[in-house]
């Protein structure tokens, strides 16, 4: 802490508080500087989880706070009147009441009425984008979300389907419905790389052992594919021989 800050302190803060003095072996965390354009009660909680360690010595929490301030916003801060902070809930509701306006704006309901899953999306990345905005709305719109998430889904997806034919009633219900799709799509996208790296249909594999060699050590292999089934007297249709 500076000694510059250190003096205005004292100045701001009421007599206990300004005459505290820091641990001798305190480090001061490294804070995002608050600029005015974000959320006072989101800066206030980042600066409380910092200083956490230290939550008991009000006098500490106070004299620190404004090091988490830009250049802005100390100008407010150096403009609060002489002696008028005895607590850091107070500098907090100070603080708060004066950048309020600063809250993030709610989005709009429509804003969840106009989402749809992109083409070539997964549930995930789609349910994940979805509820991000839903935890953005004001309100209390849980049937108008669970009956948006159905219809923004494609007609022929399966869990559309599913949240037709057996309806659910609240947000944690979806969400549960969601969460068993999703598993499903990775164990479907599991099963498909596993087919991917067996042999085609109808493939012989011929081992030759030569005479003194061990099983684990084939002299050659032979890949030997058969037409389909629907053709089983044709002849064979490729061979290939490795070494």
């Amino acid at each position: 802490m500076s000694k510059a800050l250190n003096q205005i302190s004292k100045l701001l803060f009421t007599r206990w508080i300004g005459e505290g003095r820091l641990p001798r072996r305190f480090t001061q965390p490294i804070f995002t500087l608050y600029n005015g354009e974000t959320d006072p009660v989101e800066h206030a909680s980042h600066f409380n989880l910092k200083v956490a360690v230290h939550s008991k010595n009000e006098a500490l929490i106070c004299k620190v706070f404004p090091s988490s301030l830009g250049p802005v916003m100390m100008r407010w801060f150096d403009g609060l009147k002489a002696g008028s902070i005895d607590f850091f809930k107070e500098l907090t509701q100070t603080f708060d009441s004066r950048f309020i306006t600063c809250n993030r704006a709610p989005r709009p309901l429509a804003s969840l009425l106009s989402l749809s899953m992109r083409e070539g999306e997964t549930l995930k990345t789609y349910s994940d984008r979805y509820w991000e905005i839903f935890n953005e709305i004001d309100g209390d719109f849980e049937d108008v979300a669970i009956s948006t998430f159905k219809l923004s889904l494609p007609f022929e997806h399966g869990l559309r389907k599913s949240l037709t034919g057996k309806p659910i009633t609240s947000i944690r219900q979806l969400m549960d419905r969601i969460d068993k799709y999703k598993r499903g799509d990775q164990s479907r996208s599991g099963a498909q790389e596993n087919a991917s790296t067996r042999p085609p249909l109808g493939t012989i594999n011929v081992i030759f052992a030569t005479p003194g060699r061990t099983g684990s050590h084939p002299a050659r292999v032979i890949f030997v594919a058969r037409s389909s089934a629907e053709d089983p007297n044709s002849e064979l249709k490729k061979a290939r021989l490795e070494i």
